[in-house]
């Protein structure tokens, strides 16, 4: 399955799942004041790396002139999330914890938008492949993430 996706992309891909691994480790052993921090900066990773897969799918509509128009509104989406995900910290609300649970979701759920893009022809097999490994590894950290920021909040 690896073995298809050229090795630049594999291995940044899987580089990228290296920083959330950390933060969850740092967040379930390290001292109790890292906690917060890891549960910050893990929700800034994926928030941005959410962002960011919408930024892909705006860059492979636009160099098919005849991709469809949903392409476009998916793109935009993840942004969009990520950022009323942010909402509940700035009004003071429960957070990082269902902002975490919400995008780990998102994340997970992301590749079904691929899989469109494949079936239009827009995406490589080889990117829908990655994406699925990727997706899934980062949705799960940071739903665990998520369960650490519910259970340690009073």
């Amino acid at each position: 399955m690896l073995k298809n996706i050229p090795i630049a992309p594999r291995v940044l891909g899987l580089a990228g799942l290296l920083p959330p691994l950390f933060l969850t480790l740092a967040a379930l052993f390290g001292p109790p004041e890292w906690q917060w921090s890891a549960l910050a900066v893990a929700y800034a990773y994926a928030a941005l790396i959410f962002s960011f897969l919408g930024g892909i799918w705006w860059g492979l509509a636009a160099m098919h002139e005849d991709a469809p128009d949903w392409v476009y509104v998916a793109a935009i989406l993840p942004s969009l999330i990520a950022l009323v995900t942010y909402i509940p910290w700035i009004l003071g609300l429960s957070w990082p914890g269902p902002s975490m649970l919400l995008l780990g979701l998102c994340i997970i759920a992301s590749p079904l938008v691929d899989q469109r893009l494949v079936a239009a022809g827009i995406e490589t097999a080889w990117l829908l492949t990655l994406r699925w490994i990727l997706s899934v590894g980062l949705g799960i950290l940071t739903l665990t993430m998520a369960a650490i920021a519910l259970i340690s909040t009073p």
